[in-house]
């Protein structure tokens, strides 16, 4: 699997295909990260032949959806719970992000296992989700920016009064370098 853009949250649903011995097998329901449908599908029958035996040539889809996120307006933070391989062997691990939806920290997930770990995205297996308060948060990278006193500092703006009579947009160039230190 490659990641190419943001990842989506799917839910799959599918079962062995009905025969005269089993007429109505039992469906299994997984919820699947991926880039879109086509990888989510293949991704729901790499994990049922690892659960169950169960592969594509003996079963069938019976559902692809795409879930979504009610809430987007707000930020949150997210624990998740993974597995991935690495050349020398398979590795638990949980990780914190904080962004407006779930979709948002997975696709952070990927890029800094990517970035820190060298990991591929198709060894890289989601175990669990979910969303964390504000004072359970444990990680230091999450921790910075969850106090009530949070601010950005603007360290380098520009200030377009000074430099004449004219807006910093109606000129191509300027008289004087920019003074960028406010205090």
């Amino acid at each position: 699997m490659t990641v190419c853009g943001p990842m989506k949250q799917y839910q799959v649903v599918g079962r062995k295909a009905p025969t005269e011995a089993f007429p109505n097998p039992e469906a299994y329901r997984m919820i699947i990260f991926a880039p879109n449908v086509v990888i989510a599908r293949s991704k729901f029958w790499y994990f049922m032949q690892q659960f169950r035996k169960m592969k594509k040539t003996t079963g069938e889809i019976l559902d692809v959806n795409e879930i979504v996120e009610k809430n987007q307006n707000q930020i949150k933070n997210y624990g998740i719970w993974l597995r991935y391989d690495s050349r020398s062997g398979t590795h638990n691990m949980y990780r914190e992000y904080r962004d407006l939806n779930l979709c948002g920290a997975i696709t952070q997930l990927y890029d800094e296992m990517a970035g820190r770990h060298r990991t591929r995205p198709r060894s890289i297996q989601i175990i669990r989700t979910s969303t964390i308060a504000t004072a359970d948060v444990k990680r230091s990278n999450t921790l910075q920016f969850v106090g009530k006193d949070l601010k950005f500092p603007l360290p380098h703006r520009t200030d377009s009064a000074k430099r004449g009579n004219k807006a910093l947009s109606d000129q191509t160039f300027t008289v004087g370098r920019p003074t960028t230190c406010f205090r």
